[in-house]
């Protein structure tokens, strides 16, 4: 009895921190009710479920992804000092041609003309609804949600933690004139107080005109969707094309390999820029990630005429160590004749200049 007590006080007492540092609000709400009913006509919505153009298993991404927290990991799947970075005031960059400015994993920041895009924020220093498992690496923590300008669009891929950041959002609410995601993930952005009005639902291959001109499309990727264990693939996920006048550009979100890259290629290309993911591959979930070197086969896929690696330089998620990313893509993409852009963490690049290829990953 005193033990079934002391389990019960300290659940209790778990409880009412996680309460207090926004871990139960960090969940999230999967659509309900008259959501259902919409997303229930949608031709990847069966049984309840959103499915991949070509349907995996889950089964193995479950397990495996309990084995990895249980196990020890390698030393080297985190930097061994600080990584470099690039203090960039975001508010006074000038736009004439598409400026990027990547804030390491798959966060970004895009200056257009017609716009400021902001993609996937994470800025609470780790992922996930607990702080303090999957923490931010050293370098990597510099940018926050004060320092970005007033945001035309936002843009979220899908509903996982390191894309999806409750505790972002929270704070960049009030700046964000539209925000765009994939089916279903609305539910989320308005369980956390923002206006319905402001959400943008999209299904792959629907697009969005907005009042500056920018044009945003949803695109397929090969991936799945939750919040926790019990409910998945309740939202959808998605890559995006964005069309900023004469500009194309390309982003990713999670994607394993697969023929959708060659149809948005032929459909939606030539790129001037593909954002790729090439980081946290794994293989326990063997189909959800692009693999070492398949960023380069995508972007010849996609007609891209550069590439830009994303999804790496910031979280620990996967069991390689943290620079083997692009350390494996870069033979790869030369291979293939692909050109490929690594700037610093909020070194802003500008479409059109020479690719950033100083060496800054070379250390353990």
């Amino acid at each position: 009895m005193k033990y079934w007590c002391l389990r019960m006080g300290l659940a209790a007492l778990l409880l009412t921190e996680a309460v207090g540092c926004g871990m139960v609000r960090s969940l999230g709400k999967n659509p309900e009710g008259g959501e259902l009913a919409r997303l229930d006509t949608l031709p990847n919505y069966k049984n309840g479920s959103f499915e991949n153009l070509a349907e995996r298993s889950d089964s193995t991404v479950k397990r495996s992804r309990l084995r990895m927290m249980l196990h020890r990991r390698p030393e080297t799947i985190r930097p061994s000092h600080a990584l470099p970075w690039v203090k960039t005031d975001l508010k006074t960059l000038a736009a004439p041609a598409p400026i990027v400015v990547w804030f390491g994993h798959s966060s970004l920041l895009i200056k257009t003309g017609q716009g400021n895009i902001l993609i996937d924020p994470i800025f609470s220093n780790h992922a996930g609804p607990v702080p303090g498992l999957i923490t931010a690496f050293p370098g990597t923590k510099h940018y926050h949600a004060e320092d970005m300008p007033p945001i035309d669009v936002l843009i979220i891929s899908h509903d996982h933690y390191d894309h999806l950041d409750y505790r972002t959002l929270k704070k960049l609410k009030d700046h964000i004139k539209t925000a765009i995601v994939p089916m279903g993930v609305g539910s989320d952005l308005v369980y956390w107080g923002f206006d319905p009005k402001k959400i943008i639902e999209l299904n792959w291959n629907q697009s969005v005109i907005l009042p500056g001109g920018l044009r945003v499309t949803a695109t397929p990727a090969q991936h799945r969707s939750n919040r926790s264990y019990t409910k998945e693939n309740k939202t959808l996920w998605a890559s995006y094309v964005i069309q900023a006048d004469q500009y194309r550009l390309f982003y990713s979100g999670d994607s394993g390999y697969g023929p959708h890259f060659k149809q948005i290629g032929q459909q939606y290309g030539p790129f001037d820029l593909a954002l790729l993911e090439c980081g946290q591959y794994s293989p326990n979930w063997p189909w959800t990630h692009l693999w070492l070197g398949q960023a380069a086969q995508a972007a010849v896929d996609l007609h891209a005429r550069l590439l830009q690696p994303i999804h790496w330089a910031k979280f620990v998620e996967a069991d390689h160590p943290w620079n083997e990313p692009i350390k494996r893509l870069l033979p790869a993409a030369k291979k293939l004749g692909i050109p490929v852009n690594v700037p610093r963490i909020g070194e802003p690049y500008t479409l059109g200049d020479p690719p950033k290829q100083v060496v800054w990953w070379d250390f353990e």
